[in-house]
C-alpha cells in the first residue's frame, strides 16, 4: 500500500505533463493544416517529366 503514495502522484504528474504538451501543440499550430500532409504524399514532384507514366514501349 505504501507504493501508492509514490505511484498516484507520479501518474498525475505524467498526465498533467501530457495535457500541457497537447495544449502547447495546439497553441503552436501543429494541427492547423491536416489536409496538407495527406495531399502532399500524393504529389509526384520528385519524378521527372515523362517518367511517371510512359505512353509507349521502347524497343
Amino acid at each position: 500500500m505504501n507504493v501508492l503514495v509514490y505511484l498516484v502522484p507520479m501518474a498525475l504528474a505524467l498526465g498533467l505533463t501530457g495535457l500541457v504538451a497537447f495544449l502547447w501543440s495546439l497553441r503552436a499550430g501543429q494541427y492547423d493544416d491536416l489536409d496538407g500532409a495527406a495531399l502532399r504524399i500524393l504529389s509526384d514532384d520528385d519524378v521527372p517529366d515523362g517518367a511517371a507514366a510512359p505512353d509507349r514501349e521502347v524497343g
